[in-house]
């Protein structure tokens, strides 16, 4: 028997929309990057991109445990000397709404030319409106 690899063009994508409300962040970020790798699928090849497209709604009612929204800090940095700056999320929320899903399921994809091949078929949108209906999505089950 010979090992069957995927490639790109043996690929085939399938859309789905995850309704991010009441959800916990972290445990959405996992499930969803696991779906843009392709972990969920029979043919999973480590070195190819055969994730789906994910389209996350109403990433705005995202919820955090414990003390999450005063002690969770994010930073950037504007690459001048003093240039840290760092904000706590629920200051994030307010001003990003869809940053925070972004950077959690960034973090989880491979940080090569591969991630971001992966981070491009997603799609965070902060109300309950969105831009790909012509695709007709399928809902993703994810578990609270």
């Amino acid at each position: 028997m010979k090992t069957y690899m995927a490639s790109s063009l043996t690929v085939q994508r399938e859309w789905f929309i995850v309704d991010a409300t009441d959800m916990t962040l972290g445990r959405l970020a996992t499930q969803v990057a696991a779906v843009l790798r392709g972990k969920n699928k029979p043919i999973f090849t480590p070195n190819c991109d055969c994730g789906d497209y994910v389209i996350i709604i109403n990433a705005d009612k995202i919820k955090l445990t414990g003390k999450k929204w005063d002690q969770k800090i994010y930073y950037r940095h504007s690459d001048y000397n003093g240039g840290l700056t760092a904000t706590v999320a629920k200051d994030q929320m307010k001003k990003f709404p869809t940053r925070m899903v972004e950077e959690a399921i960034k973090g989880m994809l491979p940080h090569t030319k591969l991630g971001d091949q992966c981070f491009r078929h997603l799609f965070v949108y902060a109300g309950p409106d969105y831009a790909q209906k012509a695709q007709q999505p399928k809902e993703l089950k994810v578990i609270k």
